[in-house]
């Protein structure tokens, strides 16, 4: 009953994490539509934005820090393979149980506490755009370094579920149901 439970856990888990990841993704396409807007705009029409500038940047940092989650989920972060990729589906649990516990919740709660109080003075201050004319909600964009954090360890505690199934000899309890899309 336990495994069924930690299964169900691991497929919500998993699938908070290929939503955004998917959800974001979008935001892909729509920086290279604004890019060259951006251009055509500057160089055609001689004429700038300032918030359309600022929008691929905040863009960009929600790819990159809204689809952590997902690209942990899809097992795109650099890792050492040299003693990884030829060992068990056991070994590979332990691995990944011991670089969960000891280094990916560690950071990840880490950068979370870090992020706090300057996201949180961002929000009471309302922060906004330096520049004349950019976007005013900055505070939102510094939101992200909380968000993220938080969908990476979500994320881990699905990673560790499925080693700790992987070592009870219950991997089958969870089926790989999406196929692999990388950022």
């Amino acid at each position: 009953m336990q495994s069924n439970r930690l299964s169900q856990l691991v497929k919500l888990l998993d699938g908070l994490s290929e939503w955004t990841g998917r959800v974001i993704s979008w935001l892909t396409l729509l920086m290279v539509v604004v890019t060259f807007i951006i251009v055509v705009m500057r160089y055609a029409l001689d004429m700038g934005n300032i918030a359309l500038q600022e929008s691929v940047i905040y863009m960009h940092s929600f790819v990159f820090l809204l689809g952590a989650a997902y690209t942990l989920k899809h097992d795109g972060h650099v890792r050492v393979d040299i003693f990884y990729r030829p060992a068990s589906e056991r070994t590979k649990a332990v691995i990944n149980i011991i670089g969960t516990l000891f280094l990916l919740f560690p950071v990840s709660i880490f950068i979370g506490y870090i992020s706090w109080e300057y996201v949180s003075t961002s929000w009471a201050l309302k922060e906004g755009s330096q520049e004349a004319g950019g976007i005013p909600y900055r505070y939102l964009l510094k939101t992200t370094l909380i968000v993220m954090p938080a969908l990476i360890v979500l994320q881990g505690i699905a990673e560790l579920g499925r080693s700790a199934l992987v070592l009870r000899g219950e991997s089958h309890l969870i089926e790989e149901s999406v196929t692999e899309h990388p950022l």
